[in-house]
């Protein structure tokens, strides 16, 4: 049976409770609940990346991922990377390159790249174009979706070097 229950999840860096069934969607309480739209709804079956977040730092589909696999979890969403007056490296560089043309596969791009510049700071193109691989653009904007990958690896390399900087004056 499909009760409601009060879930605890942990969504990017706070702690919020909702009622709903164990086995609702993560996307449905990411969207419905908590207000969070960068998340989107695309296929409904794990397919096409829309829905993308990141569980413990790991790119997950959250159409087909239920509350109950997300609990005790770090969720972080695209709201959860940036502000608006401080992006995300990887926000900057999408905007940077022009890597958008109706906008609805950047949140998967975005949350997947990610990712991947997390555990690989310096990916070759083979890698980049590999990781993107399942999220699907319908728009053709996959040649500046990888420039923008790139850009953002070159922007979070100079965002460490000035890190290790200001840690040597410290």
């Amino acid at each position: 049976m499909n009760r409601p229950a009060q879930l605890v999840l942990n969504v990017n860096g706070a702690t919020h409770v909702v009622e709903a069934s164990a086995r609702t969607p993560l996307l449905y309480l990411l969207r419905n609940d908590l207000a969070l739209n960068g998340p989107k709804f695309g296929c409904g079956l794990g397919e096409c990346g829309a829905c993308t977040v990141l569980l413990d730092g790991v790119p997950t589909r959250a159409c087909v991922t239920t509350a109950e696999v997300a609990l005790g979890h770090e969720i972080t969403t695209l709201e959860g990377l940036g502000t608006r007056s401080a992006l995300h490296p990887v926000q900057q560089a999408f905007i940077d390159e022009q890597a958008a043309q109706c906008g609805y596969c950047l949140n998967g791009m975005i949350m997947t790249a990610t990712a991947l510049l997390r555990r690989d700071p310096h990916p070759e193109l083979a890698t980049i174009q590999r990781e993107l691989s399942r999220n699907l653009c319908r728009c053709g904007t996959h040649v500046e979706i990888v420039r923008a990958v790139r850009r953002a690896a070159e922007l979070l390399a100079l965002q460490a070097g000035a890190d290790a900087h200001d840690g040597a004056r410290g």
